[in-house]
């Protein structure tokens, strides 16, 4: 039978039906309601809905960008949703009257990449999503971390500098201050601000800081500018320098690297690279991981959360 993944990021939402065999049947896009919770909850049943008219179901799965508990029925806390401990599975399976199994974003796209992507062929794989906030996921021995309370792999929210930015997750210096698309945009805002001569590519595309867009960005580094382009390393450095941690902790075989800026390929994963090598403990005596791009990107999310509800469901 037939199973749906749903993605809920904080810019889109995108949906998969998905048959036995693994194949997308049918996919559906739409802008995330954010901070509309209500409105969320009603475009998700419109989208399941739509990519299930017609066909057999098995279950759906919803990944969402937040802690999700350990019977994976509650979203505890999602701040770029506006969710707390909010009862999505049961108030989709009320209004959708099916199985639904609730997963946090960041693990079903790592499972995606483990079952179908670059993870193909290893047992222990840790994913590092970059997008507007930096998640994680970490398959170890086939099997999905998920911790003791169901909210492990939040490698975003690692601290990573002492006393650093403040994050929205009531922190300072969390990895996501440093390594993500918001973070990105947020230095090359600032770089305008500085009237530093060498945002004056930056400057052209944008009337003023504010107006700096992540879309202009990406241009920019597309261009070769060379500003941005330092920016960029900087931040696969910092992604570079929490793998090396990640691997003293972990000791996994691959690190996947997903995300919308995993689009720019080697431009972010030359300065991850060397950051790794650069900052690997025991250096020299112990194997090195591959670190690789993801191969699902934009889809990821949606795919593994209707992989693994086609697990879950199988399993009771």
């Amino acid at each position: 039978m037939n199973t749906i993944g749903i993605d809920i990021g904080g810019t889109k939402i995108s949906g998969v039906l998905v048959d036995a065999a693994d194949q997308v049947l049918k996919e559906d896009k739409q802008p995330t309601p954010a901070n509309d919770s209500k409105a969320i909850l009603e475009t998700v049943v419109a989208m399941v809905e739509n990519l299930r008219a017609g066909q057999d179901l098995e279950s759906v799965g919803v990944a969402a960008a937040g802690f999700i508990d350990a019977n994976q029925s509650h979203v505890v806390y999602a701040p770029n949703l506006n969710w707390r401990n909010e009862p999505l599975k049961q108030k989709l399976e009320e209004r959708l009257n099916c199985q639904v199994f609730i997963e946090n974003d960041a693990n079903a796209a790592g499972w995606a990449e483990y079952r179908f992507g670059a993870g193909r062929g290893y047992k222990h794989m840790v994913m590092i999503t970059i997008g507007t906030g930096v998640g994680g996921a970490i398959v170890a021995d086939g099997k999905m971390l998920r911790g003791g309370f169901g909210i492990g792999a939040e490698i975003g929210h690692m601290r990573f500098v002492p006393d650093g930015k403040a994050c929205g997750c009531g922190q300072n210096g969390c990895l996501e201050q440093y390594a993500s698309g918001t973070s990105l945009l947020n230095s090359a805002k600032d770089l305008i601000r500085s009237n530093n001569p060498s945002a004056k590519r930056l400057e052209e595309l944008a009337k003023d800081a504010d107006s700096l867009t992540g879309a202009m960005i990406f241009q920019a580094i597309q261009e070769g500018d060379p500003a941005t382009l330092t920016l960029l390393q900087h931040l696969g450095a910092n992604i570079g320098t929490a793998i090396a941690s990640i691997t003293a902790l972990l000791d996994p075989e691959i690190v996947v690297i997903g995300g919308g800026l995993s689009q720019l390929g080697d431009l972010l994963l030359k300065p991850i690279q060397d950051a790794y090598l650069e900052h690997l403990p025991a250096r020299g005596f112990r194997p090195e991981l591959k670190i690789a791009m993801a191969e699902l990107v934009n889809e990821a999310g949606a795919i593994g959360a209707a992989d693994l509800a086609r697990e879950h469901s199988r399993a009771r």
